[in-house]
């Protein structure tokens, strides 16, 4: 007799969020969940309320029902710091780095939840200070390795390319040891020859560093690419959810990106995202 498989509970849980900004809707009870070393995306056109569900997962915007669960925990409406010390760290469009620091230094500072011990014992140099300290140090190093960071390891961050700030940014996140690392646009702005290390990157955290991820991103081939499962949103609702195959032939997902588009945009739009308006 054969024994039953069961089904891993998910990473994350997000069920029926609803946001609401005065009389309008941001999102109108989106629900899906993230499976442990999964690279789960989310698309959808501009104001379809992508950014809106980061800001409900990682506890900037409080949604007004629904529930988010991060490994069965109810997260709904905490401080953002508290989600982040569970596991969650996130990366922005816009990069928030510190310019006059290193970028060894803008790493430790993604480390200073994990440090722990009192200011006291910092400012007196104590034992299990310098120990936290010497950890903390060790990690980043790892990290700096890991995304071949090594020959700007002791630059200031303001004078480096912004492909290499964008990585930095991601390795900031790392340093946090996340269980969840939210991508906002990961390559947003870059050439193709950057966007191509920040996919290997990508597929290396999920493959040997085994941390989950959900990618919020315009690049439809990056996305196509990477993901194992797409969510496809649009003014606020959830149109899809599948393989990116599956919502690659989505009606919904291509009338969505398309609306009531010319024969001219069509076009372009098919050479810029492969398959997506294809029979």
């Amino acid at each position: 007799m054969s024994t039953p498989t069961t089904t891993p509970a998910p990473l994350l849980e997000a069920s029926d969020l609803t946001l609401r900004f005065g009389g309008n809707v941001a999102l109108g009870g989106v629900s899906f969940d993230v499976r442990e070393r999964e690279l789960f995306a989310i698309i959808g056109p501009n104001g379809a309320g992508k950014t809106s569900t980061f800001n409900c997962i990682s506890g900037v915007y409080r949604p007004q029902e629904g529930s988010i669960r991060l490994r069965g925990e109810d997260i709904t409406g905490a401080r953002p710091d508290a989600i982040a010390a569970m596991g969650v760290a996130r990366t922005f469009q816009n990069i928030e780095l510190f310019n006059n620091l290193t970028v060894l230094e803008n790493l430790l500072l993604g480390r200073h939840l994990e440090i722990g011990g009192s200011w006291v014992e910092a400012m007196l140099w104590l034992p299990r200070a310098r120990k936290a300290e010497l950890q903390a140090r060790r990690d980043v190093e790892n990290i700096i390795e890991f995304l071949d960071l090594t020959a700007v390891r002791s630059m200031p961050v303001g004078i480096l390319p912004y492909g290499i700030k964008k990585r930095i940014e991601l390795g900031r996140a790392l340093a946090m040891d996340p269980a969840l690392l939210l991508l906002d646009e990961p390559v947003a702005g870059m050439n193709s020859e950057e966007t191509e290390d920040m996919a290997r990157f990508i597929l290396d955290i999920r493959d040997q560093l085994k941390i989950a991820m959900i990618m919020v991103e315009h690049d439809m081939r990056l996305v196509m690419d990477l993901a194992d499962r797409v969510m496809v949103i649009d003014f606020g609702q959830r149109i899809a959810l599948g393989t990116p195959g599956e919502v690659q032939q989505d009606p919904a997902v291509i009338a969505a990106y398309l609306g009531g588009a010319t024969e001219d945009v069509i076009e372009e739009f098919e050479h810029e995202h492969p398959g997506m308006v294809t029979p």
